[in-house]
C-alpha cells in the first residue's frame, strides 16, 4: 500500500509541475489551447499554441499524467492538431530554415 501511495504522490508532483509550466506558458503567450498525443514507450507530448501563435511541447512520463495536467492548467485541449488549431502557430525564419534542411537531406 505504501508503494503505492509513493507513486501517486509522485505522479501528483508530476501533474503539478506540468500544470505550472503550461499556465506560465499560457500567461506569457495571452492564453493556450493544447493537444495531448501518445508517443510510445516516453510517453506523451503536450503541444501548446498561444494566442500569440508562440508554441511549445512538453514530455510526460504518460498520458494519464498529461491529461491530469493539462486539465489542472485549464487549458482548451483538441483531440488533433490541425485545422484552426493548426493555423494558430506562427512559424518563423528558424522554423522554415529547418523544415527545408529536411526536405533536402540537411
Amino acid at each position: 500500500m505504501a508503494d503505492t501511495q509513493q507513486v501517486d504522490a509522485r505522479a501528483e508532483r508530476k501533474v503539478s509541475r506540468l500544470a505550472h509550466r503550461i499556465s506560465a506558458f499560457a500567461k506569457a503567450h495571452g492564453g493556450a489551447e493544447g493537444q495531448v498525443a501518445y508517443i510510445g514507450e516516453r510517453g506523451a507530448r503536450i503541444v501548446l499554441v498561444g494566442e500569440d501563435g508562440g508554441w511549445g511541447d512538453l514530455v510526460a512520463p504518460t498520458k494519464e499524467i498529461a491529461e491530469k495536467a493539462v486539465e489542472k492548467a485549464g487549458i482548451t485541449v483538441h483531440e488533433s492538431f490541425d485545422g484552426e488549431f493548426a493555423a494558430k502557430v506562427t512559424t518563423g525564419t528558424y522554423e522554415w530554415k529547418r523544415m527545408a534542411g529536411i526536405q533536402v537531406g540537411g
